[in-house]
C-alpha cells in the first residue's frame, strides 16, 4: 500500500510471529481498559494503540500477511454476527424499514459527495462516484456496542442493520459501473453479471444452510463445540462464494448470519459461544488492523492531504446525519435511535480502504486520496464508536424505564430433573430460550434423591450433585447463572414444590419422558403432584429435537383459557419461545372463535405475529394437528389445571395423544393461579 510513511520513532518492525500475537493480546487488554477511564468506548482504544504501534508511527509490530488475514477474517465473523443479531421477524414485518434507511443512507451522501469531490477536489467524474461510493457505505465499526447495551433488536438498528444489504450492493455496482467506464468496458452484461452473483449468493445461502445446520444440530448436538465449528464453515464457505463470485465476502458472511439466524437462540450455549469468541478474539484483531492501516503522517504531508480529507469527512458527516434526519422524521424515530443510526452509518473501515485501492490501482486516485481515506478511517474509527455509545446508552436506558423491572424480563427458573430423565441438556436448552439475554436471575437444576435402604443417603447425594455439576458446566457456557440443588425426600414431588419456594422460583420446567404410567391422570405421580401442590406455572416438556431447529409452533388454546387468571403469562411465555427460536406461530383454537384469542394475543407483550385458526370439537383438534404439524415442529397447549377455569377432560389425554404427533415434540403450560394482578404486567400499556 503506497502510504506516505512518517518518520518512526522506534523502528523494530517486529515480525516474529509469537511475539506478535502477544502484544496484540496486550492492546486487546490494556487499550480499552485505559481508554474506557477517559469515558471512551473500549474499542476505540483498539484502533488506537493500532494505530501506534503501526508501521505509520512507533512502528513496533510490522503489518504482516498474518494481521492481515486475521483482521480480514475479523470483518467478515463481524458480519456474520451482524446478520445473526438482526431482528429477523422485524425485518420480515417491515422491509420498507432497511430500505428507506439503505438507499436514503447511500444515496444523499452518494451524490452530495460527488458534486462536492467534482467541484471543490476537482476530481473526474469516475473518480469523484467511486470516491463517493467509499463513503456513502458503511462498515458496523460500533456493533460490539450496541450489542452490548442490548438494543440490537430495536427497529432503528434492525433498520440500519437490513440497510447493509442496499448499501453495500450499491457500492459494488457503482463500483463495477466505473471501472467499466474506465477501462472502457462498461456493458448491460457487466451491471446484470453483479445481479446474477447476487442471486446465486442468496439461494446458495438461503436454500442450503437452513436444512443443512437444522440436519446437523439435530445430529450432533452432544457435542456443542461441533456445533460452533459448523457455524465457522457455514461463515467462511459463504464468504468465500460471494468472493468467487466477485462480490466481497463480508456480503456472503452477513447473508450467512440471516440464513441460520432462526436456529441459533438468543441465550443459547452456541449463541454465547459465537459472540464471546468474536468479542474476545476475531473483532479485536479487525480493530487492530483497522489501526494499523492509519498513518498518522499523513497530517504532515501538508495541505492537501488535509483539504481533502476535511472534505471527504465533512461532507460524509453533514450527508450521513442528513439522510439519519429524513429517515427518522418519515419512521418516526427517537432523537436516540436517529443518534444510533448515525452513529452506525458513519462508520468506515478495512472495506472502504479496499474499494479506494481498487481505484488507486486503475489510477483513479492519487496519493492525496488515498492518505486523505486513511484519515477518514482514523476520524471515524474514533467518531462512529462514540456516537453510538451516547445514543445507544440513552435508547437502552429509555427501553428499561419504558419496560420497568418487572419479574417476567428475568424469570427464575427451577428445573428438577430425575436421574433418568431423557435429554438433559435439551431442556437447559428450553430453560435458556425461555430466559433469552437478560437478567441475572439463576436457572436452579434441581434433584430430589429418595432415600435407598440398599444405599447410604450421603452417597447417593454426592452421586446425584456430581450429576448436575457436570450438567451446570455444560450449560455455563451461556452465560446463564446456574445453581444446583441436591435434596433429600421420601415424597419427590414434595422436594420439588419445597425447593421451588426456597429458592424463589417463578416458572417450573419439567421433563416427561412419556413412560411414566398413568395412574395418577396424566403424567404420572411426580409430576401431577407437583401440579397439584403449586400454584406456579408449570411447563411439562417432552422435546424430540432440540428447541433451537423449532420451525413452527402450534398452540392449543381451549375455549375459557382466556378467562384463566395466569393466561397473559401463558401467552407471552409461549411468544417468547416463538420469538426466541424464530419459529413461526400458529395457534389453533378449540370451540371459541378466532378473533377473540387474535384480539388477545395482540394485548400481549413480544412482537410476535401468529395465525389463527379454530375448531369446533376436540374430536378434530388431533386430525388438524396431525395435517399441519411436521417433524421439526413444536406443539404447546395451554392447560389449566384440573378444576380451574379453562380445564376440559380432554385435556387430560391430550399428552398422550401428542406424544404420536409427528414431531414428538410438545409442551404443556399450566397457568398460574391465584394471582390475577401478577397476570396484568404481561399486557401492553399504550
Amino acid at each position: 500500500m503506497n502510504i506516505t510513511p512518517s518518520p518512526a520513532f522506534v523502528g523494530i518492525a517486529l515480525e516474529e510471529p509469537v511475539l506478535v500475537f502477544a502484544i496484540a493480546m496486550i492492546v486487546f487488554l490494556v487499550g480499552p481498559l485505559l481508554v474506557k477511564r477517559l469515558g471512551q468506548p473500549g474499542i476505540v482504544g483498539i484502533v488506537i494503540f493500532g494505530a501506534v504501534v503501526g508501521p505509520g508511527a512507533l512502528e513496533i509490530v510490522e503489518l504482516t500477511d498474518a494481521i492481515e488475514l486475521l483482521g480480514q477474517v475479523g470483518l467478515i465473523y463481524l458480519l456474520f454476527t451482524v446478520g445473526l443479531e438482526l431482528d429477523i421477524r422485524g425485518f420480515a414485518a417491515a422491509p420498507q424499514d432497511a430500505a428507506l434507511f439503505g438507499l436514503t443512507s447511500f444515496f444523499v451522501p452518494f451524490f452530495v459527495g460527488t458534486f462536492a469531490t467534482h467541484t471543490v477536489l476537482g476530481l473526474e467524474l469516475e473518480a469523484a462516484l467511486l470516491l463517493s461510493a467509499v463513503f456513502a457505505s458503511h462498515t458496523l465499526l460500533a456493533y460490539p456496542i450496541v450489542n452490548r447495551l442490548g438494543v440490537t433488536k430495536n427497529r432503528a438498528v434492525t433498520a440500519v442493520f437490513g440497510g447493509i444489504l442496499f448499501t453495500d450492493t450499491i457500492a459494488l455496482v457503482v463500483l463495477a459501473i466505473v471501472l467499466g467506464a474506465a477501462d472502457g468496458d462498461l456493458t448491460v452484461w457487466m451491471i446484470s453479471e453483479v445481479g446474477l452473483a447476487l442471486v446465486v449468493l442468496f439461494a446458495s445461502a438461503w436454500f442450503v444452510l437452513p436444512p443443512a445446520a437444522r440436519w446437523f444440530f439435530q445430529n450432533f448436538s452432544e457435542e456443542s463445540y461441533f456445533e460452533f465449528l459448523f457455524v465457522m464453515v457455514a461463515i467462511f464457505v459463504t464468504a468465500s462464494l460471494a468472493e468467487v463470485l466477485a462480490l466481497e465476502p463480508i456480503l456472503g458472511a452477513f447473508v450467512a448470519g440471516i440464513a441460520v439466524n432462526r436456529l441459533i437462540p438468543e441465550g443459547g450455549t452456541l449463541m454465547n459461544r459465537i459472540e464471546f469468541v468474536g468479542n474476545a478474539f476475531f473483532v479485536p484483531f479487525f480493530l487492530f488492523y483497522v489501526g494499523m492501516l492509519v498513518d498518522p503522517g499523513v497530517i504532515l504531508d501538508g495541505p492537501a492531504t488535509l483539504v481533502t480529507a476535511a472534505v471527504i469527512v465533512g461532507v460524509m458527516i453533514v450527508s450521513k446525519y442528513a439522510a439519519a434526519w429524513v429517515v427518522s422524521v418519515v419512521q418516526g424515530f427517537t432523537p436516540n435511535e436517529r443518534g444510533v443510526i448515525f452513529g452506525l452509518s458513519i462508520g468506515q473501515a478495512a472495506a472502504a480502504l479496499a474499494i479506494t485501492l481498487v481505484g488507486y490501482e486503475e489510477g483513479l486516485f492519487g496519493d492525496t486520496v488515498l492518505n486523505a481515506v486513511v484519515l477518514m478511517l482514523l476520524v471515524t474509527a474514533i467518531a462512529s464508536p462514540w456516537m453510538t455509545e451516547r445514543a445507544a446508552t440513552r435508547l437502552a436506558l429509555e427501553r428499561e424505564v419504558e419496560a420497568g423491572a418487572a419479574d417476567e424480563r428475568d424469570p427464575n427458573i427451577l428445573l428438577p430433573l430425575s436421574h433418568s430423565a431423557e435429554l438433559q441438556q435439551r431442556l437447559l436448552e428450553l430453560a435458556f430460550v425461555i430466559k433469552g439475554d437478560r437478567g441475572s436471575e439463576p436457572v436452579t437444576v434441581m434433584r430430589v434423591i429418595q432415600p435407598d435402604q440398599g444405599s447410604s443417603a450421603e452417597r447417593q447425594v454426592a452421586a446425584a450433585q456430581a450429576d448436575l455439576e457436570e450438567l451446570a458446566a455444560e450449560g455455563s457456557a451461556a452465560e446463564v447463572p446456574i445453581e444446583t440443588e441436591t435434596r433429600v425426600n421420601h415424597n419427590v414431588a414434595s422436594g420439588i414444590v419445597q425447593g421451588a419456594v426456597e429458592v424463589q422460583a417463578n416458572q417450573i420446567v419439567m421433563g416427561w419422558d412419556a413412560t411414566e404410567s398413568f395412574r395418577h391422570r396424566i403424567f404420572g405421580s411426580i409430576i401431577d403432584q407437583v401440579l397439584e401442590r403449586t400454584t406456579l406455572p408449570v411447563l411439562i416438556s417432552r422435546l424430540g429435537h432440540p428447541i433451537n431447529t423449532t420451525r413452527r409452533l402450534h398452540v392449543v388454546v381451549p375455549i375459557g383459557a382466556d378467562h384463566h387468571e395466569g393466561f397473559y403469562e401463558a401467552v407471552h411465555l409461549v411468544k417468547r419461545i416463538a420469538n426466541a427460536t424464530g419459529a413461526e406461530l400458529r395457534v389453533v383454537v378449540v370451540e371459541g372463535t378466532t378473533h377473540q384469542f387474535e384480539q388477545l394475543f395482540d394485548l400481549v407483550e413480544e412482537d410476535v405475529t401468529a395465525e389463527f385458526e379454530a375448531v369446533d370439537r376436540w374430536d378434530r383438534l388431533l386430525p388438524t394437528l396431525e395435517s399441519r404439524a411436521e417433524e421439526d415442529d413444536l406443539v404447546v397447549a395451554i392447560s389449566p389445571r384440573r378444576g380451574d377455569v379453562g380445564w376440559h377432560r380432554e385435556l387430560e389425554d391430550l399428552p398422550r395423544e401428542l406424544v404420536s404427533l409427528p414431531p414428538e415434540s410438545f409442551l404443556t403450560v399450566h397457568p398460574r393461579q391465584g394471582e390475577p394482578e401478577y397476570d396484568r404486567q404481561y399486557l401492553r400499556i399504550e
